[in-house]
């Protein structure tokens, strides 16, 4: 506890009497040195209105409750104030929002307690500005300029004085720096200190993203230096200390273009019919010292994060795609796991270890699927010496899947999209991305053994980060019910009984039927988001009760946290010094914390990347017809999403038939006043595109 969180404790006491400055300063026996230093900390409790002085300038308690938060805006005025480490979010009016922006941390009043519904509150204070710069399209006015910001949750235009252009001009992409912030109805004021480029230009529309999101784009001299220090090939000294795999038949299956490969998979049939599955990962710790600059410039990434036409990885390209990446032919150091897994698909033993291997082949998931199906000759030939290899995985992982199933792993197939993008960076095709067994072949290894792994280290009481999907809420699953109603399926469980199994039933049934996309969809959104934790609280989406990310070290964080902590236990024969246990715990929850963090703005940054090229692919698309699915029912409108994963938004005035439609918010559908025309989700319907536009990132379509 901080000196600032004890004197509150203090004035919060049942014993406590009010006091001035100089009563306090007795009572708690304040060295002169330090009288400062609590005079700031009354003043700061005052300033975030948990205390205040009464009429003889005696410190009380504040009257009322204040609670703190982070202000998410809507694009239409309003907005939220989301509280930390709790799902509780305060509702604030456009009147209410005291010019805050989103992002900003605020002071909360409740205006309004709960009735079956959200708090309303009113922002009393704004403690701390989450926005100073802001990516948006300059204006030129002549005399003066203004902002249009690219997030159309920032509500104001920014107010550029002539002086302030930089030599901007009309329509270009630009970053601006706040210098005033919005008051009294007046708008923000700036500095333009970046000019992007017009939007048409290649490439600049990804690094509007870039700027938007503040991304570590590029990496620091220092940290480029330290990399370079890295020989580019293993050193020959370490290899008596591993496990030498090296004439073993060990691949990598990835995707054509991926190019930091963390992982390798074995897979051999035992003489007892048992079959023992190798996964070998990439030993970045070996190389990413911790503490080191590279370390800490990882820390503060978090992750890769892959845009369209470009990754922001986590490490420089000579580790992450060098010497880390399991190229074919070259040998590596790997930290690996193999198990022995029986019929059923059981691991009944693991060995953990560090090793040397050299990949056979550099697979993607194409060739091993043209090899399982034998749908491409030449593929064939050319890797039959191997062929036995790919079908004994495919048998193995066919066992892990069916397991899976069985203990009630959600299968949520919500297919992801393929973007095309020519030379210029233009989308010119946006479709569903196919995933084909190879891809699940892989899957399955690493879900093995990230679960191998996580329940190793929880019962040996390890300082570990833990990937965890809690179980949803009820009020969320009841909610669920009420559309699932509408296909004639249903959630069952209570409050303290929910099992994946209930879940994975109703995904089996949908397999197939027109409404699959749409209910798989809306169970993903009832479901809790993943996070990284320090405390194991299992995963209910894989329905598990140990999960880790521990094979994937060149783009994510905690498996490199891990990949450190597993380091020290083989080190030092699985014992670990008390003292050093309770310092790593407390790196844990640091790495768990920001870990978890920066994952949320990596997945934002891709949806929009994604959101953007399917607008931009749909610009040249105004006037065309397609067939579609409604996929969500909203107060404003109909979503439809159309067969190649693009989603626009077909607004009131847009469902045509001259009719007003009134929202049924218990039934979640739109229901036509005069002919009693209905839109509800699953619906199939015919659209027609009216407007595209890959700023704002929308789509809006028109029934036909």
């Amino acid at each position: 506890m901080d000196r600032k969180e004890k004197i509150l404790e203090f004035i919060k006491d049942k014993e406590y009497v009010p006091m001035k400055l100089k009563e306090m300063v007795q009572v708690l026996m304040v060295p002169k040195e330090e009288q400062d230093e609590l005079k700031s900390i009354l003043d700061e409790l005052e300033e975030d209105y948990k205390i205040r002085k009464n009429r003889k300038n005696k410190y009380i308690l504040m009257d009322e409750v204040y609670i703190q938060g982070e202000f998410l805006a809507n694009p239409k005025g309003f907005g939220f104030v989301k509280i930390k480490d709790s799902d509780e979010e305060i509702h604030i009016s456009i009147e209410n929002t005291k010019n805050a922006l989103n992002g900003d941390t605020v002071l909360v009043k409740i205006i309004e307690e709960e009735n079956n519904r959200t708090k309303e509150g009113k922002i009393v204070k704004i403690l701390k500005r989450g926005i100073t710069r802001v990516v948006g399209t300059f204006k030129n006015s002549r005399n003066f300029g203004f902002v249009i910001p690219d997030d159309k949750k920032i509500d104001t235009d920014i107010f550029i004085s002539k002086k302030k252009f930089n030599c901007a001009r009309d329509n270009e992409k630009v970053v601006v720096k706040i210098t005033k912030y919005p008051e009294r109805g007046k708008n923000a004021e700036g500095e333009i200190v970046e000019i992007l480029g017009n939007i048409n230009q290649a490439g600049v529309d990804m690094l509007c993203l870039i700027k938007e999101y503040n991304l570590p784009y590029e990496f620091p001299e220092f940290v480029l230096e330290e990399a370079n220090e890295i020989r580019e090939e293993i050193e020959k000294k370490d290899i008596p200390n591993r496990v030498d795999l090296r004439d073993k038949d060990i691949f990598t299956i990835d995707g054509e273009d991926a190019k930091d490969l963390d992982d390798a998979v074995l897979v051999e049939k035992l003489e007892n019919g048992n079959y023992k599955l190798g996964v070998y990962i990439a030993d970045v710790s070996y190389y990413v010292k911790e503490n080191s600059k590279l370390d800490k410039e990882a820390l503060l990434r978090g992750t890769s994060i892959y845009m369209l036409d470009r990754v922001i990885p986590m490490l420089p390209k000579r580790l992450s795609n060098g010497i880390c990446s399991l190229n074919a032919g070259e040998d590596r150091f790997t930290l690996s796991i193999e198990m022995e897994i029986d019929q059923n698909g059981k691991v009944i033993d693991s060995n953990i270890f560090k090793a040397v291997i050299n990949v056979k082949e550099r697979m993607s998931y194409t060739n091993v699927n043209k090899i399982l199906e034998n749908s491409d000759k030449a593929v064939y030939k050319k890797y039959e010496k191997y062929i036995g290899n790919f079908k004994l995985m495919e048998e193995l992982a066919k066992i892990l899947e069916k397991r899976r199933e069985i203990a009630g792993s959600l299968d949520l197939d919500i297919p992801e999209s393929k973007i095309v993008l020519d030379e210029q960076g233009k989308a010119i095709f946006v479709g569903k991305y196919e995933l084909s067994f190879a891809n699940t072949i892989i899957e399955q290894f690493m879900l093995t053994a990230n679960e191998t792994i996580a329940e190793k280290f929880y019962w040996l009481e390890a300082p570990f980060v833990y990937r965890v999907h809690e179980i949803p809420e009820m009020e969320k699953i009841t909610e669920l019910n009420k559309f699932l109603y509408n296909f004639g399926y249903k959630i069952r469980g209570s409050k303290d009984n929910i099992h994946p199994k209930e879940f994975a039933k109703v995904l089996e049934e949908i397999k197939g039927k027109p409404e699959e996309m749409v209910v798989s969809t809306l169970i993903l959104r009832t479901l809790k988001i993943a996070k990284y934790e320090s405390e194991n609280k299992g995963h209910f989406g894989i329905s598990s009760k140990f999960y880790c990310h521990f094979t994937s070290p060149i783009r994510r964080y905690p498996d490199l946290f891990i990949h450190r902590i597993i380091s020290m236990y083989l080190e030092n024969g699985y014992n670990l010094d008390g003292n050093d246990k309770v310092e790593y715990e407390k790196i844990a929850e640091i790495v768990a914390d920001k870990s978890s963090e920066r994952e949320k703005i990596a997945k934002k940054v891709e949806r929009d990347s994604v959101d953007l090229k399917k607008a931009e692919f749909m610009m040249d698309k105004l006037g065309e017809e397609y067939d579609g699915i409604v996929s969500s029912v909203t107060n404003f409108g109909i979503f439809v999403e159309l067969e190649n994963t693009v989603e626009g938004l077909v607004r009131f005035e847009n469902l045509g038939e001259n009719e007003y439609f009134n929202y049924d918010d218990e039934r979640k559908i739109l229901v036509g006043e005069r002919t009693g025309k209905t839109y509800k989700l699953g619906d199939k319907v015919r659209i027609k595109v009216i407007d595209a536009n890959k700023e704002t990132r929308k789509i809006a379509f028109e029934i036909v």
